[in-house]
């Protein structure tokens, strides 16, 4: 048995997307991060942090979108999402699928939150490096690690449709190219539309729903 261990409109929606690309049954466990007095102590057993995503499989945990993207995509070779270890687009799969949560993430948060630090002095480096280095790959290339459609998209052009609607990344034609061709697939819409009724039942979110 598959369990998905998520929280509507967090960083666990990429998973969910991926959960959908794959097309094996699985099971949503819905943690509800934002309530008071924080995530129970018991599901430390499973994400040691209480934080989301995490999975189950066969009793195996498996926590960080990296992680779970790489595992996943090796247990169900049959949904075609990542490139075989022979495949010369396997080290760019790995490597972004490891960039969005190393250097995309943190980046991003520290420009967000207005941080001033120097790009060296920490390990994901400047925002301005992030833009470039996206900017340039998605220039020469339709899809993050190559020339077709991976669980490393989900995790990139997930986190850039996210960031692009709060206006945190500057507009970019390259990036509205490639969100046109990622984010419109049916799986990305099945998951966005669960995300949005599970999200109906988060009680800090009550009121957004009211209006």
């Amino acid at each position: 048995m598959l369990k998905f261990y998520h929280a509507p409109w967090s960083r666990s929606t990429n998973v969910l997307w991926l959960m959908e690309e794959l097309g094996v049954p699985y099971e949503i466990e819905q943690v509800d991060i934002r309530q008071e007095g924080g995530v129970p102590e018991s599901y430390r057993a499973i994400q040691p942090n209480k934080k989301v995503p995490a999975i189950s499989h066969d009793g195996v945990i498996v926590t960080e979108r990296a992680a779970i993207s790489i595992y996943l995509c090796d247990a169900f070779p049959q949904a075609g999402l990542a490139p075989k270890i022979s495949d010369t687009d396997r080290a760019a799969y790995l490597t972004w699928l490891v960039y969005a949560d190393s250097v995309f993430d943190p980046a991003v948060a520290a420009h967000a939150q207005g941080w001033e630090y120097s790009g060296s002095s920490l390990s994901f480096g400047s925002f301005d490096d992030l833009v470039a280095n996206l900017e340039r790959r998605l220039s020469h290339s339709p899809f993050i690690a190559g020339e077709r459609f991976t669980a490393a998209d989900v995790q990139i052009a997930g986190s850039m449709g996210y960031v692009m609607r709060q206006k945190w990344l500057p507009e970019r034609s390259a990036f509205a190219e490639y969100l046109a061709r990622t984010t419109t697939r049916p799986a990305a819409k099945r998951a966005d539309e669960m995300d949005q009724k599970m999200a109906t039942s988060v009680p800090a979110f009550a009121k957004m729903f009211q209006k």
